[in-house]
């Protein structure tokens, strides 16, 4: 990752908000994950436990199994960093990326839907990463990690103010999505989709994320690269072009994570079960 590259990612503007949705528009936003989703690794977690190895692992294991939360994680982490991020972007650049998709990214804005990527992760790698693949400017909501030459330090300006479980809080960007009046599709691999999912219209799914599916009972598509999805939305908008109704209705979920079921100001979630 170039030097300048580094600084344009730790200087990245502020996300914009939801647009509205535009008549004659598909009723449709697309939410893609990161660690894991469109690298084909989790890119966190390959700094942490390259930098870190042992001392990582017993967090990420509470993590994992629900007892952590992931902002409590990163905080007790991130100051475990060198303050030169030297060592931790060349772990970032020997890590591969799917390269079905910056395809996928221009087939969806060729049908006029929103992409965006969310990250509960470090975040600062994800611009330059989407450039060098060639990815069309999509807004990435994520974290926020700066080095000084001293130390690494972590904001969160995508978490929820009244909750402080998630670094970034998924969730709210899919119900900003559907207030808006879209339907959320929701891709992803993992348990940090664990809130995002639950809230979204459409899930596709692979790895730990199936499993995650199948014992909360909700619906999903499997998937293996982003070229299947490309084709599922060209498909739907085609229907939907044809006839309206053949996009459901948003359905509203109960709340199962927030402030709205744990209260206010909450660190960690509550045991499972």
């Amino acid at each position: 990752m170039p030097a300048e590259s580094f600084r344009r990612a730790v200087d990245a503007t502020p996300v914009p908000p939801v647009p509205p949705l535009r008549p004659g528009q598909p009723p449709l936003a697309v939410l893609v994950d990161y660690d894991g989703t469109i690298s084909l690794t989790d890119v966190s977690d390959k700094i942490l436990y390259g930098l870190l190895g042992d001392r990582y692992a017993e967090q990420d294991a509470a993590y994992t199994d629900g007892r952590l939360g992931s902002r409590s994680l990163f905080v007790s982490q991130v100051e475990l960093l060198p303050g030169d991020p030297g060592p931790v972007v060349a772990i970032v650049e020997a890590q591969r990326h799917d390269p079905t998709f910056a395809p996928f990214v221009r087939r969806a804005l060729e049908l006029d839907l929103p992409v965006e990527v969310v990250s509960d992760g470090f975040g600062f790698f994800i611009e330059p990463a989407l450039r060098s693949l060639g990815v069309p400017e999509i807004p990435v909501i994520t974290a926020r990690t700066t080095f000084d030459g001293h130390r690494a330090r972590m904001s969160f300006p995508n978490g929820n103010p009244d909750c402080l479980v998630c670094g970034t809080c998924k969730r709210q960007r899919v119900l900003a999505h559907q207030a808006a009046g879209r339907i959320v599709v929701f891709i992803g691999d993992g348990e940090s989709d664990r809130y995002a999912a639950a809230y979204s219209d459409v899930i596709f799914a692979k790895r730990d994320l199936v499993t995650l599916c199948r014992a909360e009972g909700w619906p999903f598509i499997g998937w293996r690269d982003f070229d299947e999805i490309g084709a599922w939305l060209g498909a739907t908008v085609a229907a939907w072009r044809a006839d309206p109704v053949s996009i459901p209705a948003h359905r509203p979920r109960p709340f199962i994570c927030g402030p709205e079921v744990w209260g206010p100001g909450r660190t960690d979630p509550p045991p499972r079960g």
